[in-house]
């Protein structure tokens, strides 16, 4: 069964954590593509919907041919859709093609052809022909077409790649997979893999949609879980199902961003974040031990920034001031009043009456006697030996206040470097997302400060980082963060002053960034975001 749903404006919702942005209600959204710089998907019902960037999205022009959840692909110079519709009732469905030479309506050469019936069942047969995925193999250059729903079986029929129709009409569909909706392929490393829905649709919070998945080294199957369960038997391994506030993942479709970076599409049967209606969503696509796996958007959060190559972070480029313990804390722990290390740079902030994590303890005054302290403390009498005990424990030491360690700082740009993370405040970054900035697949531009601060990481026109003493918005101070299929971040300004080419920001050995072109076969751009 397919919900046809009415346009609805949904705007973005801070408490959503995979929250597009602008007019996102969608029920069964086809697999995104892009035309002219605009992505679209369409959906059950003739919903269409368009975007200029991936993140933002609003309606667009309902398409020729309407029915229940379309699919779309680009051979050569033209974009074929794909739609079912029930004939008679359900079970007896057909699937017709219809093709355009663009999906931008403002276009002269926007022009659906007639449509052409690629698939069937009669409302006898154990399919119901509704849900057709598309596939063009990278191997063969074959096309294929997936289809089928709980009324029996899983269909895969093969499609002319230069015509979009039927090769054969009377050839049997082959049989792949029972107990599921909305079927389609993908390719990876030599396999194929099935990813099919499982659960029941159409009953808003209350529905139990989940996507699973199985994969073969034949395009036919069989398609084995991770268990080695065949589909055909009910087989399929969780790929994504409901989490907090969303319920109900489906329809999944595979978009390649390039340089190894994948997302995938789908709807959720209700937000609740969104008053419990269906909508389209957008999430990185991961690969471990030969699986898909669903990725995670960046989010709005505190983090270190550490490269994957050297292990060293992100920070600011002024002196640090070392976290120690308190004075007249326990003996041993390094600082003042104990073992090696402690103690701030010249010119550390200091708070008046108040124990500043990181300062230097005030000198003791000519003269004066040394502080009391028992066995082993702070000007104490040492035990036999001469070495006082080192201590196991000690009250924990607070975080360091940045308001009063950014005094010492510069008030104009400052540079940045790379260094091992010492919990310092000058290696801590905020994301936050820019407003009315936009954003791509998934996610809007971030702008990224010291934590804490206002100071603003920025690209220069030397292709250099910099951080400038406020955001202003400007596109040197936007950036993309994006999950690579690896599970590791590409972060990315929206514009370098002058560049011709995206630069990345990349590890040059351990203590020095810069911005560089994105190179997939090195770790040098690769950043793993740890939450603090």
């Amino acid at each position: 069964m397919k919900l046809r749903l009415p346009c609805i404006a949904l705007l973005t919702l801070a408490s959503s954590a995979f929250a597009l942005d602008g007019q996102i209600g969608i029920h069964d959204p086809s697999t995104l593509i892009k035309c002219d710089g605009k992505f679209y998907t369409y959906g059950t019902g003739g919903n269409p919907l368009v975007s200029d960037d991936g993140w933002t999205w609003r309606s667009g022009t309902v398409p020729l041919d309407t029915g229940l959840a379309p699919d779309v692909i680009r051979l050569g110079d033209r974009y074929y859709m794909y739609v079912a519709r029930n004939v008679g009732g359900q079970p007896g469905a057909e699937i017709t093609m219809t093709s355009n030479r663009t999906l931008d309506p403002a276009s002269p050469d926007y022009k659906w052809t007639d449509k052409v019936v690629v698939a069937s069942t009669n409302g006898v047969e154990d399919c119901n022909g509704i849900d057709p995925g598309v596939l063009l193999d990278p191997k063969t250059g074959k096309l294929w077409l997936t289809y089928g729903s709980y009324f029996g079986y899983i269909r895969l029929v093969e499609l002319d790649p230069t015509t979009g129709r039927r090769v054969d009409p009377k050839a049997r569909p082959m049989d792949i997979a029972i107990n599921c909706e909305a079927p389609i392929m993908i390719c990876h490393d030599n396999w194929y893999y099935l990813l099919g829905t499982h659960g029941s649709c159409c009953q808003g919070a209350n529905s139990n949609y989940n996507i699973r998945v199985g994969r073969s080294r034949n395009v036919a199957g069989p398609f084995l879980d991770h268990d080695g369960l065949d589909m055909m038997e009910g087989g399929g391994k969780l790929f994504l199902g409901s989490e907090s506030r969303v319920v109900g993942a489906g329809h999944f479709g595979r978009f390649d961003l390039g340089d190894g970076a994948e997302v995938f599409s789908y709807h959720y049967e209700a937000d609740l974040d969104r008053g419990g209606f269906s909508v389209l969503a957008i999430r990185p696509l991961l690969w471990r031990d030969g699986w898909p796996v669903a990725g995670e958007n960046a989010k709005a959060g505190n983090y270190m920034l550490e490269s994957v190559r050297t292990g060293t972070v992100l920070e600011l480029g002024v002196e640090g001031v070392p976290l120690t313990r308190p004075r007249g804390g326990p003996p041993g722990f390094g600082g003042p009043g104990g073992g090696p290390g402690g103690g701030s740079p010249p010119g550390a902030p200091a708070a008046s009456g108040a124990a500043v994590v990181g300062a230097t303890p005030p000198a003791l005054a000519p003269g004066a006697p040394p502080p009391a302290g028992g066995p082993g403390g702070p000007g104490g009498p040492r035990p036999p030996g001469g070495r006082p005990p080192r201590a196991s424990s000690g009250p924990p030491i607070p975080p360091q206040d940045v308001t009063l360690v950014s005094k010492n700082w510069p008030e104009g740009n400052i540079a940045t470097r790379m260094a091992n993370y010492l919990d310092q405040a000058q290696q801590k970054w905020t994301l936050s997302a820019a407003p009315n900035a936009g954003g791509y697949p998934g996610a809007p531009y971030f702008k990224i400060t010291v934590a804490g601060t206002d100071r603003s990481l920025a690209a220069t026109a030397e292709g250099e980082l910099i951080t400038l003493p406020s955001f202003t918005g400007a596109p040197e101070q936007l950036w993309a963060v994006q999950q690579l299929t690896d599970g590791s971040y590409r972060i990315m300004p929206k514009a370098v002053p002058g560049a011709k080419t995206p630069l990345v920001l990349s590890a040059v050995g351990s203590g020095f960034a810069t911005l560089a072109k994105f190179d997939a076969t090195s770790d040098r751009q690769r950043w793993n975001l740890k939450g603090l």
